[in-house]
């Protein structure tokens, strides 16, 4: 991995440097550039301007995401790759197809150490970092094997974007170069459980992308108990750096509220959350959370969910329920990946 030098993961700029460097001309950078993210290749025998020696150089260079294996659901088309990686690390991805696009749900990390109590992502703690090529690699594998343009990106698959800052900050920068796949960055939304400082960070940054906060919790005592991230920081303190964010870049940011029967979903927590939240102008997602093996949370029903939606609205929250996608090919995140490093 460290003797890489990951071409893919590189600006044009570096890459004519980098040509320049193994004394290649410059106007190689452009043209690996183009192969690279214009036409998603990574099989080098497949750049046919380049010439041997440097193919044969870049052969050992790029960091590879390769197909493993692929589940479609019958119940709504969405498909969940899981994608090998070149030191055998296997990471989810997950295309889902709406009337107005297409989706893909990007892994970040190979596993995630931040602990979240409802999340199969977390257990096993996590390996590493994915490179930015690696976060870009699962959009043009999606592109490649199935024919259809992604037109919406959400970082929110295995892993937590913010403790993968700098590799995030590059892909948002690659996949949105006008010279390579040209996704708005405005169609694209990372979501943190909440780092603070690199929330902060993040507005400072200045990218017109959606933040989505996992906040799934009222009270700091709630939300501890829950995610393992609010013993370093205060439900204050978050939402602090939600209200920065906002007054930085001008996006609504928007509140991922996971409905846990019996845990979070009651008319108190929904009068509660509408409080806390209607100074911040903010979009709440309510997500009846998907079971996994490993918890005993079960998923709010159907009714229970309405009751909190209509509350939210009486206080003139803005607030939609994610439709689930893919329950029957195990779409919930970390799920599929989990058992598949299980029997590897």
């Amino acid at each position: 991995m460290s003797e890489r030098r990951d071409p893919a993961s590189m600006t044009k700029q570096e890459l004519t440097a980098y040509m320049k460097e193994i004394g290649q001309p410059a106007f190689r950078g452009s043209q690996l550039f183009g192969w690279l993210h214009k036409n998603r290749v990574q099989d080098v025998d497949e750049m046919r301007n380049l010439p041997g020696s440097l193919r044969e150089t870049l052969r050992g260079e790029l960091m590879t995401v390769t197909e493993w294996k692929r589940l479609t659901s019958r119940e709504d088309g969405t498909v969940k790759f899981l994608f090998r990686l070149v030191d055998g690390q296997i990471i989810e991805t997950v295309f889902m197809p709406y009337h107005h696009g297409n989706s893909l749900c990007i892994s970040s990390q190979a596993g995630c150490r931040m602990g979240c109590r409802f999340c199969a992502s977390t257990i096993g703690g996590k390996v590493r970092d994915l490179t930015a090529s690696e976060m870009l690699g699962q959009i043009y594998q999606a592109v490649n094997l199935t024919g259809k343009r992604v037109d919406n990106v959400v970082v929110m698959g295995t892993g937590e974007p913010l403790d993968n800052y700098e590799n995030l900050i590059r892909f948002l920068e690659l996949v949105s170069d006008p010279e390579g796949y040209q996704l708005s960055l405005r169609s694209i939304t990372v979501s943190s459980c909440g780092l603070v400082p690199k929330i902060r960070e993040l507005a400072e940054a200045g990218f017109p992308i959606t933040f989505a906060l996992s906040l799934h919790a009222t009270t700091d005592e709630e939300r501890k108990e829950l995610m393992p991230i609010a013993n370093r920081y205060t439900l204050k303190e978050t939402l602090d750096a939600c209200r920065y964010y906002f007054d930085r870049t001008h996006r609504r940011v928007t509140f991922e509220y996971s409905l846990v029967q019996g845990v979070n979903d009651s008319e108190a927590h929904a009068e509660r959350l509408a409080k806390l939240l209607f100074p911040l102008h903010g979009h709440v997602n309510l997500i009846p959370v998907n079971p996994i093996e490993e918890r005993d949370y079960k998923r709010s029903d159907a009714e229970s969910v309405q009751k909190f939606k209509i509350i939210l609205e009486r206080n003139r929250i803005n607030v939609t329920i994610r439709r689930s996608m893919g329950r029957d090919i195990d779409a919930a995140c970390g799920q599929l990946r989990l058992h598949a490093m299980q029997t590897i």
